[in-house]
């Protein structure tokens, strides 16, 4: 009995066993052949990452790190760590799907105003405006866009080249006469400004344009902040300073209507089409909301890479000199005091090369943003309309698949052909940066003066950024001594 007993406990255990096993082999296959579907269909809705908290999400965890000298890039530098090149989050109540490669670069930015439309978080909205390029609809931003190209034609950057290496000049003859540091970003910043305002409104004159510079630096900072209209906060100032710079822009408007004045600039060349058709002009509120855009844009963005750009030839000495020798082999062809032009330009091959250097490395824009139109794929993975996708340029410009030592400043890495998206610090596509010209003539006019004319020192080599910045800028703003080449030079 006691044997049968046993006998039939046994037959229990190993039945029990044999189930447990089977259990486990139809959950590992079921698991494997689930994963080998999700691969054959190409559909991986599994984005690694966190959303945190509703609606907040990690909002706040972007905020500290824009807050802190590491910038707003440590974020997404932390999240990769943790999640892979791709990963999800939630900020400002959207979700956010960061994109770190060309293929997916390319299927975004090919694909503008049919699957995707800009997509930017609400304070950056707010600070332009409604009516600003950067926010419009599909179908308002060709005609703008058309519209606005006028400053940006080739007639008028040759007239820009020779007028802003004017003003550059003089600037730089006073600082090194004067023999004191100087912060490179601060001196950039007022020389795109004033030569931005001079440009688009012909103002220059002393007592109107610090206001607007003053306003115009608070909606810059206010690009990047909680959207809660609290007084003291960031966004507070920037919105006020906002309000004020559509009344300027309104009086300046209302003068010239009165032909009380009629420079010859951008904003006449858009009130001098007020009876044309509705498609061929702007009304004012696209008018000012533009104006504020295009100094916004064409002031952080190109100072910041100026400012990058004595830093990284301060750090690399053979570039430097492989430079100043190629500026002044261009300056030795032109009579003594003779400004530079738009044909001269062509002429510095490397110095084009050292801006492309300085925009890969420093990524002054970060990443670009979108939202999805509809559901699509992008690089395999799902994405759901309503979604806002990044194509991080920061990430795709430091691939050490795309560019060898890519933390290694070398700018004859571009004597070779880049693979297609890998460098994009200006977007692609139809939504290609307006002012991608003129940001490289600026830089490059300020090259050739900074080298052919002038040695310098870096007075403070800290490398904390600037805190609450929507761009990357040293903290320090990269103070520097200049001393004129013709003094550093000894006597024979």
């Amino acid at each position: 009995m006691l044997n049968l007993w046993r006998e039939e406990q046994l037959f229990q255990v190993q039945n029990c066993y044999d189930m447990i096993v089977i259990a486990l082999f139809s959950i590992g296959v079921t698991y494997l052949a689930s994963k080998a579907w999700k691969r054959v269909t190409n559909n991986r809705e599994d984005i690694p990452g966190r959303l945190g908290l509703p609606f907040i999400g990690e909002t706040f965890s972007f905020l500290s790190a824009s807050n802190s000298t590491r910038g707003c890039y440590d974020f997404v530098r932390l999240r990769r760590f943790w999640n892979g090149r791709w990963f999800k989050t939630r900020l400002f109540g959207k979700r956010h799907i960061f994109v770190p490669s060309p293929e997916g670069a390319k299927t975004i930015f090919a694909n503008d105003f049919v699957l995707f439309n800009k997509g930017y978080v609400k304070s950056m909205a707010d600070a332009v405006g409604k009516k600003s390029l950067l926010c419009v609809p599909v179908e308002s931003h060709k005609r703008i866009r058309r519209l606005l190209s006028e400053p940006f034609s080739m007639s008028s950057l040759s007239a820009f080249v020779t007028k802003f290496d004017k003003m550059l000049c003089g600037r730089l003859q006073k600082l090194e006469e004067n023999g004191k540091s100087f912060k490179v970003l601060d001196f950039c910043m007022k020389m795109t400004f004033d030569a931005m305002c001079d440009m688009l409104m012909s103002i220059t004159e002393d007592s109107l344009l610090p206001q607007i510079e003053k306003d115009c630096t608070a909606v810059s900072d206010a690009m990047l902040s909680f959207p809660i209209m609290i007084p003291g906060t960031r966004y507070h100032k920037g919105i006020t300073a906002r309000k004020r710079l559509m009344e300027t822009f309104r009086e300046i408007i209302a003068k010239r209507r009165k032909g009380e004045e009629s420079p010859r600039d951008f904003l006449q060349s858009m009130l001098q089409r007020e009876s044309f058709p509705v498609t061929e002009k702007l009304d004012d509120s696209e008018i000012m909301d533009n104006l504020l855009t295009l100094i916004i844009a064409g002031q952080t963005t190109t100072a910041a890479a100026m400012m990058w750009s004595v830093k990284f030839l301060h750090d690399n000495r053979e570039a430097q000199e492989i430079l100043r020798e190629e500026q002044l082999s261009i300056a030795k062809m032109k009579p003594a005091g003779a400004s530079l032009n738009h044909g001269d330009l062509n002429n510095m091959s490397y110095g084009l090369k050292v801006v492309k250097e300085t925009l890969r490395m420093s990524n002054v824009l970060l990443w670009f943003p979108r939202v999805a139109l509809q559901d699509c794929t992008i690089d395999g993975y799902a994405i759901k309309k309503g979604w806002h996708v990044n194509i991080d340029a920061t990430y795709i410009h430091h691939d050490p698949d795309l560019y060898k030592d890519p933390l290694k400043f070398n700018p004859q890495r571009f004597d070779e052909m880049q693979k297609p998206y890998s460098f994009i610090p200006f977007g692609s596509g139809p939504r290609t940066c307006l002012g991608i010209s003129m940001a490289k003539v600026t830089m490059l006019v300020f090259l050739h003066r900074l080298t052919s004319g002038y040695t310098w020192t870096l007075d403070d080599s800290k490398t904390c950024l600037e805190k609450k910045a929507h761009i990357p800028r040293l903290r320090s703003g990269c103070p520097i001594t200049l001393k004129s080449l013709s003094k550093s030079i000894p006597e024979a």
